[in-house]
């Protein structure tokens, strides 16, 4: 009985995929929520394949994107204005839905990442 109850669990555990279709938002218009220390922080951004640009708290930022493949890209920002600017941002998309995904980033080569959620708005 408990090899069969093992064996059920297995099965419908590994029938379980996460949905990638990380193509699909290459390209758009988005409102992104990242939650850090409790606190809420949310932006607009419109992406072309090589161009993001982002609007938060009232502060255009602009950045140039590098895509590794379908679902990673670096972002390096095209005018820093400090030494925090400078870094490049590495994005994973971790799943999608069809008017979302869900997001991991870091400074490229620091291990401390936060997660965030965008929404396609066009």
């Amino acid at each position: 009985m408990r090899l069969f109850c093992f064996v059920l669990l297995f099965s419908l555990m590994s029938c379980y995929e996460t949905s990638r279709d990380c193509k699909a938002y290459k390209t758009g218009e988005f409102y992104s929520e990242v939650t850090i220390n409790d606190v809420l922080y949310t932006s607009t951004f419109k992406r072309s394949e090589d161009l993001q640009i982002e609007t938060y708290n009232k502060k255009i930022d602009s950045s140039k994107l590098r895509w590794i493949n379908d679902c990673e890209v670096i972002f390096k920002t095209i005018n820093p204005k400090n030494m925090a600017e400078r870094k490049d941002v590495h994005l994973k998309i971790l799943t999608t839905t069809d008017s979302s995904y869900t997001f991991e980033y870091s400074y490229v080569g620091e291990t401390k990442k936060q997660k965030g959620i965008a929404y396609r708005t066009k």
